[in-house]
């Protein structure tokens, strides 16, 4: 039986394509992209060329010491201070615009993380210093008092404390004795007050982006990383949360068990969650990081979506994930919570590597779209490979590749086989070249049936490995691609408005300067 018109309108009215671009990654005048005006220009740039999505990573706080890297924080819910536009804060009078032009250490080519702290901290305390709070500022207080303070305590104490783990601060700080906790905020208040200040003007900006996004028709997806590290904000203040001992360090760790790939596993080391408290406490804590996160995005991909049903514990103290085993978490319950408080299911799931069926059924169950990685696709399995077009389902979200991946360039010429390239080129019937690959996987997902189909922008401009955003086997060196403005070419924006136009998915009509 054919389809009905109406359900063919439905489903071409929901066919969405977009770019995903880290925040970071983007032309800011500070050695960094930030959620002022360069990405204000960039939504204006994804409307003129018919795009309707635009996934970003983490904008969570980073840690040098862990490579900067945006899925590892010291808290789940404060922003990243660094990705603060001070050309705002122009606009609202703290700074003035001579103070912000002195920039000739900073690249335009690679984000500097160094160099950007370097010259926007001392910036931004000069605008704390010139800050009046309003009604706005306390109102955004109390909205945000469930994490702010806690946060704001920890961080001023790690600094106080030279940068000290957690479990090593004075006992009565490491316990959060009432007595210790009461006089070191007051002792503290200046700093705790400027931490403060650094997130208002984070969500601030944050928001005005979303905003901005909604009046251009485009999703702005967010990303949560399932795990969080034991050295922040949320394992200390919510120590019950998480498996800990008496002793306070993790009873068991994250990780993922040997398969095709690794041998030994992966082991990640992050604290997992004590399932039994949290679902006591109607899981309080998910709910609140969920709704934060929606806050900012119009959706969010969960990282690790299977480690919400199931995940495997590795005991403290191993050097490999060998000796982990699996573990399940209350997740009828869980999701049915999720129901109630989010009924539009605004999430996607990262359903990479093996997944097994539960996982799918809760998936389709709750509505969250998973996804599907064009550069997984050619190992030659053409009948159950999930990655390859024709094997798409309705509802997925397909890319070339995601931040882990290298670019279609950078696999081509570098981690593919010549059995995958001879796959490419047999599937699509036709000769394949590093200079063709890009647009080639672009057009094949763009063609597919997937409801939504993000591109990572290096793909689009055809860039190499030079321009990857992470490799995972590397601890440092990652996080740093940044385009150009000189790249956001009217020609580039025409190509790909002519790709969306072509495959049923523009759904923008232009620009709305705001």
């Amino acid at each position: 039986m054919a389809p009905s018109r109406k359900y063919l309108e439905v489903f071409f009215l929901n066919r969405k394509c977009g770019i995903l671009l880290p925040i970071p990654s983007l032309n800011g005048k500070a050695g960094i992209g930030d959620l002022g005006p360069c990405a204000h220009r960039f939504a204006d740039f994804l409307a003129e060329s018919g795009q309707s999505i635009w996934q970003v990573l983490p904008l969570t706080e980073t840690d040098s010491a862990l490579g900067n890297s945006p899925y590892s924080s010291p808290s789940a819910f404060a922003g990243n201070p660094l990705y603060i536009s001070l050309e705002d804060l122009v606009v609202r009078g703290l700074l003035d615009e001579s103070e912000i032009s002195s920039k000739s250490a900073l690249t335009e080519d690679s984000v500097d993380y160094s160099a950007a702290r370097e010259f926007k901290f001392p910036l931004l305390r000069k605008a704390f210093s010139r800050f009046t709070p309003g009604e706005d500022y306390f109102s955004f207080i109390r909205r945000q008092s469930f994490w702010l303070s806690d946060y704001a305590l920890f961080v001023v104490l790690k600094a106080k404390l030279g940068g000290t783990s957690w479990h090593r601060w004075p006992e009565p700080l490491r316990t959060r004795e009432s007595r210790a906790i009461q006089e070191v905020s007051g002792e503290l208040g200046n700093e705790i007050d400027y931490t403060c200040f650094l997130q208002y003007l984070f969500f601030s900006q944050a928001t005005s982006l979303k905003e901005k996004c909604t009046s251009l028709g485009i999703e702005l997806i967010g990303d949560i990383p399932i795990y969080v590290n034991y050295d922040s904000a949320d394992v200390w203040a919510h120590r019950d949360y998480f498996r800990l001992g008496e002793d306070l360090l993790p009873t068991e760790i994250a990780g993922v068990p040997p398969d095709y790939f690794s041998k030994t596993g992966q082991l990640w080391g992050n604290p997992l969650y004590n399932w039994d408290y949290l679902k006591k406490d109607g899981f309080t804590w998910w709910i609140s990081r969920l709704g934060h996160s929606l806050d900012m995005f119009h959706s969010v991909r969960i990282d690790h979506f299977r480690g919400l049903l199931a995940y495997w514990a590795v005991p403290f103290g191993e050097k490999t994930a060998e000796n982990g085993t699996w573990k399940n978490v209350p997740s009828s319950e869980f999701f049915d919570c999720l129901s109630l408080k989010f009924p539009s299911a605004p999430f996607l799931a990262e359903n990479l590597g093996v997944i097994t069926p539960d996982v799918t059924e809760t998936m389709e169950r709750m509505g969250f779209p998973g996804m599907a990685v064009a550069l997984f696709a050619f190992d030659g399995n053409m009948k159950e490979n999930p990655h390859i077009p024709h094997n798409y389902v309705r509802g997925l979200t397909a890319y070339t590749g995601t931040h882990d991946n290298n670019t279609v360039r950078g696999w081509f010429l570098e981690d593919s086989t010549a059995f995958e390239r001879k796959t490419l080129e047999d599937y699509c019937g036709r000769e394949i070249t590093a200079e063709n690959a890009p647009d080639t996987l672009i057009r094949m997902v763009l063609a597919s049936i997937a409801e939504r189909v993000v591109i990572p922008l290096q793909d689009y401009l055809g860039l190499g490995s030079e321009a990857r955003m992470n490799t995972p086997s590397i601890p440092s060196g990652n996080w740093r691609w940044r385009v150009r403005k000189s790249q956001l070419t009217k020609k580039l924006s025409s190509g790909m408005k002519k790709l969306a136009e072509l495959y049923g998915r523009n759904r923008v009509g232009g620009s709305k300067k705001a």
